[in-house]
């Protein structure tokens, strides 16, 4: 078998991290022109929250295959055909005449492709970044932030210039292509030294569930997962909206702003956790969780700001404050998983913690949809708060009754990657 190319493990990060950008971008460009598509389609919010909703719950029901599949076949092509099947989606939502197509286009073919994404990814950075995976994961995690308010504001001034179908295009038509790129550039790893043992001997399916359901604190890493997808999903579904029609920014605009202080103190969090985290966690194993714990709890009062504030200007600073603690979060949400189940399970461990959190999550943007028609969406956007107090509870209640004796020690590799 030959070796890694040298500094593969950060070639493999930069492709992954584009790759990342365009699921994350094809996932928002919806949210971006959300009141350009009820026009055009004339669909209500509840039908809109629908849409979104259907896409989560989809994600969320196929991401454990997409984690066990992972663990059995190569990841390199899980992530090609992952990213050419939610591209074809994009582009194809472009197309759609109404409720019917969207949710095919829009919810089924783009949300179940984007779930064969992530659990094949993480567990890549994971296997090839042992001293600094905390900091590749973060690293990974800002393409998240950075592709949302690319495409918000792309997709708001597409949108407005030529309507909203041409962002479907554009994008979906870009993925395509991005696609052939990554298949040509990532490596097959079931050639690389280091995984010659597993090639020799596979890992079995009721092995992967046996040591997975005899892991009580990847129940509550999963379930308090499931309350940040909650939040994440109907806020960044609604933001937009909540801008263009409480403050009457233009539709370019509300768009941007609704992501892009978020995302920039997001971007300073995450890198912030990952580096502190590697730091302690050969002293502190119990490091990873606790950090997550406090950006919940100190995300938490931010949230209820952002949705309660009459003021543009408080707004913006609790969307700041929301994401610098978002990203602490970030940073160690799958480095947490990592440190409680061992690495030959590690991408089924990560489709099961996804599925749990984006079918908890789903409801999300359907249950706002419902606020803003019958009450006020501000008022649903600040109770989300409550959610991020629910979360840290849980993670704090694990961290405390499960983690000393769940941890698990990692051996070195026998040789660098």
């Amino acid at each position: 078998m030959s070796a890694p190319r040298p500094n593969y493990k950060w070639e493999l990060l930069i492709l992954l991290w584009v790759a990342y950008f365009l699921n994350q971008g094809d996932r928002q460009i919806y949210s971006a022109v959300l009141p350009l598509i009820k026009a055009d389609l004339k669909l209500s919010d509840v039908q809109l929250g629908l849409v979104a909703t259907t896409f989560t719950l989809l994600y969320g029901a196929f991401v454990p295959l997409a984690g066990c599949l992972g663990d059995f076949v190569t990841k390199k092509w899980i992530v090609c055909l992952s990213l050419l099947t939610f591209s074809v989606g994009t582009l194809l939502t472009g197309f759609s005449g109404g409720l019917v197509a969207l949710i095919l286009f829009r919810s089924v073919a783009t949300g179940v492709g984007e779930s064969f994404y992530y659990p094949a990814a993480n567990a890549l950075i994971g296997q090839y970044h042992r001293d600094t995976r905390a900091q590749a994961m973060a690293v990974h995690q800002t393409s998240l932030y950075i592709g949302v308010v690319a495409s918000s504001w792309i997709a708001g001034w597409l949108g407005e210039l030529h309507g909203w179908r041409t962002t479907f295009y554009t994008f979906g038509s870009f993925g395509v292509l991005l696609a052939a790129v990554v298949a040509l550039r990532l490596r097959n790893e079931h050639r690389d030294a280091e995984l010659a043992e597993r090639v020799r001997e596979p890992v079995k399916l009721g092995e992967v569930l046996r040591t997975i359901l005899r892991t009580p604190t990847i129940y509550f890493l999963s379930v308090a997962f499931g309350g940040m997808v909650f939040v994440g999903v109907g806020w960044i579904t609604w933001m937009p909206t909540f801008l263009y029609e409480k403050f009457h920014l233009p539709l370019k605009d509300s768009a941007l702003y609704a992501m892009l202080y978020h995302h920039i103190f997001a971007f300073l969090g995450v890198m912030v956790g990952g580096r502190v985290s590697d730091r302690l966690a050969p002293r502190r194993r119990t490091i990873r969780m606790e950090i997550e714990v406090l950006g919940l709890l100190c995300g938490a009062p931010f949230i209820w700001l952002m949705g309660s504030s009459s003021n543009l200007t408080l707004v913006y600073v609790a969307l700041a404050g929301f994401g610098f603690f978002r990203g602490l979060y970030d940073s160690n949400l799958f480095a947490a998983l990592f440190d409680v189940i061992p690495s030959r399970y590690r991408s089924s461990a990560t489709g099961l913690m996804l599925s749990c959190a984006f079918t908890v999550g789903a409801t999300s943007p359907l249950l706002l949809g419902y606020v803003k028609q019958h009450i006020n969406l501000g008022i649903g956007l600040s109770y989300l708060a409550v959610v991020y107090l629910f979360s840290a509870a849980l993670i704090f209640v694990s961290l405390r009754m499960f983690f000393a004796r769940d941890c698990v020690q990692e051996t070195a590799p026998s040789s660098a990657v």
